[in-house]
């Protein structure tokens, strides 16, 4: 058995694989992670033999991590996957491969292996990525915005006015300043995505992933996946391939 785990800007999402079979389990926000917090998640788990990283937060968490790996299983394999300029039927289109977040490169590799390309693969996290692949694996770049939480955040730090709020409001305008915000930091996600698939001369497949993928796939005009565990899916076909 495998641990796989992502280490996000927001939050740590884990799972085990074995035989194929993915089973994630309860994530955990970087705010509240803490060598307890991950003993108590990972004292019942059968022994891994290989703990798999990809992770784009801090190094303090990545040791956090590790350390309470080797307490619970002390003879375990630790490897941390990373960009690559080619690797599992896709080429990265990036100057420096390894300076496209892992997370995107283990989305695109999902992508790749379940859906049909070519894609537009968007990640609706903290930044919102939006990457496409064409049909032989080709990467051809991405653009990078705030995600939702982080353009509400930005508005409410650089004005003296404007609140910071996570409560949800009908997609329209509006005639109060939270609601208006909602709508705005929202469309402003919907349009970058439909833009960027207006601009491509044939079809996409269009997959979203990410803890607001759900929020904003049902505002789009164009038909979209949603997959919570591209990037864990991504990680689990590259643990294959890993090696210390």
């Amino acid at each position: 058995m495998k641990l796989l785990v992502d280490m996000g800007n927001t939050r740590l999402k884990w799972a085990t694989v074995n035989d194929e079979q993915l089973i994630t389990g309860e994530p955990l926000l970087n705010a509240v992670l803490t060598q307890q917090t991950l003993l108590k998640l990972w004292q019942p788990l059968t022994a891994p033999t290989q703990l798999v990283i990809a992770c784009v937060s801090a190094n303090q968490s990545l040791t956090l991590v590790m350390e309470v790996a080797v307490s619970l299983w002390a003879d375990i394999n630790i490897v941390r996957v990373r960009s690559q300029a080619q690797g599992f039927g896709l080429t990265n289109a990036y100057l420096q491969p390894e300076k496209l977040g892992v997370d995107r490169w283990l989305a695109l590799i999902a992508a790749r292996h379940f859906y049909t390309v070519p894609a537009c693969v968007v990640d609706c996290g903290t930044a919102i990525t939006v990457d496409l692949i064409d049909a032989d694996g080709h990467h051809l770049g991405g653009l990078i915005s705030a995600g939702l939480a982080l353009m509400k955040k930005s508005l409410a730090h650089g004005t003296d006015a404007l609140p910071f709020s996570d409560t949800s409001h009908p997609l329209e305008a509006a005639n109060f300043t939270e609601a208006a915000i909602y709508s705005g930091t929202l469309l402003a996600a919907v349009g970058l995505i439909e833009q960027v698939l207006a601009k491509q001369t044939q079809p996409l497949t269009l997959i979203l992933t990410g803890g607001d993928a759900a929020i904003i796939a049902p505002h789009l005009s164009i038909k979209a996946i949603v997959d919570p565990d591209l990037v864990l899916r991504g990680l689990a076909i590259a643990a294959d391939k890993s090696t210390d």
